[in-house]
């Protein structure tokens, strides 16, 4: 196995970190691989937003879901959707974009932050840097918005924390490849299967990071999730809409 192989496959999480600054060569290498990512059309509709400042990041730490660990680390970047500078470049050639009429903006948008955030771990990684992504950043967009002074056509849709680990962290087991990894067509048969088993795995895993303190599993904690979590997420659309986002 080669070393890209193996850090792609022995990733994890980091929920605790040192004071220890990361270097402007550091965020600007992670940035870069972020940016060098696959994106539709070399239309690159991402920015990154680096904040260290303290105050902001305290308050985004809250903004996100009362995550202390964003306040902790050193560094908080945003990944946005960012469709402003299509604009920019539609004004140039005396047009306008219809992209942001459509749900295809918000697709292609969030596939092209999800493909750069992924880079953009791995670069982290390989300097020896722990990360965590914040999903939470969307609980209160409109907030965040304001905060970052983000332009029309932009949108806030993950956030990264980027630091020094405190401590090790265990790499996380996955689903069954034959629950993900299909061939020629997607197969149910065997699914509910692969799933206990799995619920098996996740409990023996919770069990022993925990000294036995919690017992969890992945279904009943993807179940709890989305049943109740989306809850704080009801400002998206209407962020959106704000946003110049229009997929009614």
């Amino acid at each position: 196995m080669n070393e890209v192989i193996n850090l792609l496959q022995n990733h994890r999480s980091f929920r605790e970190y040192k004071a220890d600054p990361v270097t402007d060569e550091q965020l600007e290498t992670i940035v870069t691989s972020a940016m060098a990512a696959a994106n539709w059309i070399n239309g690159q509709q991402v920015t990154v937003i680096e904040v260290q400042d303290k105050p902001k990041k305290a308050k985004l730490a809250k903004l996100v879901g009362n995550q202390a660990y964003v306040d902790e680390a050193p560094v908080f970047l945003v990944f946005c959707i960012d469709y402003y500078r299509a604009k920019l470049a539609a004004e140039k050639n005396n047009t306008t974009i219809k992209v942001t009429d459509s749900v295809e903006a918000l697709l292609t948008g969030a596939t092209d932050v999800g493909i750069a955030l992924g880079n953009a771990i791995a670069a982290a990684e390989s300097m020896g840097l722990g990360t965590v992504p914040i999903g939470g950043i969307r609980k209160n967009p409109l907030d965040v918005i304001k905060l970052l002074d983000l332009p029309e056509y932009v949108f806030p849709i993950s956030g990264l924390v980027v630091g020094h680990p405190k401590n090790d962290s265990a790499t996380k087991p996955r689903l069954p490849l034959e629950a993900v990894y299909h061939k020629e067509q997607y197969h149910k048969e065997n699914l509910e299967y692969l799933i206990n088993q799995y619920d098996e795995t996740m409990e023996n895993y919770i069990r022993e990071r925990t000294n036995g303190a919690q017992s969890r599993n992945w279904s009943s904690g993807v179940a709890n999730f989305y049943s109740n979590a989306y809850k704080g997420f009801l400002d998206v659309s209407s962020a959106l809409k704000k946003q110049g986002f229009h997929n009614d």
